[in-house]
């Protein structure tokens, strides 16, 4: 038998399969691709933007901390994300993502000025 064309091979088996798993398959392979695209694209953008962004620093206080849980099934462990809600003195708020040590420092209704960079924390420095 020759390493390259005896016998049945993945040709063999594409022309065997019926015109809807084709279509199908060729739907869902451009689904995931165009998934992937679009959560780079997005990252991209985002790093592009927050680059773009002045560093500020407003007086503000913390208003909500909340963490987000995710993975943990089977042998897998647990990865935990963390975010702290600041709002100015005009009433505006923003949520913005932070390290552990951070989030642990920082307590609901610390008031200090924020440092940011778009989506970015920078730090908070108690008043």
């Amino acid at each position: 038998m020759n390493y390259y064309g005896d016998g049945p091979g993945f040709s063999d088996f594409w022309s065997g399969t019926p015109l809807f798993f084709k279509l199908f398959g060729g739907l869902v392979f451009l689904i995931v691709i165009g998934g992937f695209v679009t959560v780079f694209i997005r990252g991209i953008s985002r790093y592009a933007s927050n680059n773009a962004s002045d560093l500020v620093e407003k007086p503000a206080r913390v208003v909500a901390k909340r963490t987000e849980v995710w993975g943990g099934s089977g042998e897998m462990s647990a990865s935990t994300n963390y975010y702290v809600t600041f709002e100015f003195i005009d009433g505006a708020r923003v949520e913005l993502p932070v390290k552990g040590p951070e989030y642990g420092l920082l307590a609901e209704g610390d008031a200090g000025v924020l440092t940011h960079q778009g989506s970015r924390y920078k730090g908070f420095r108690r008043a």
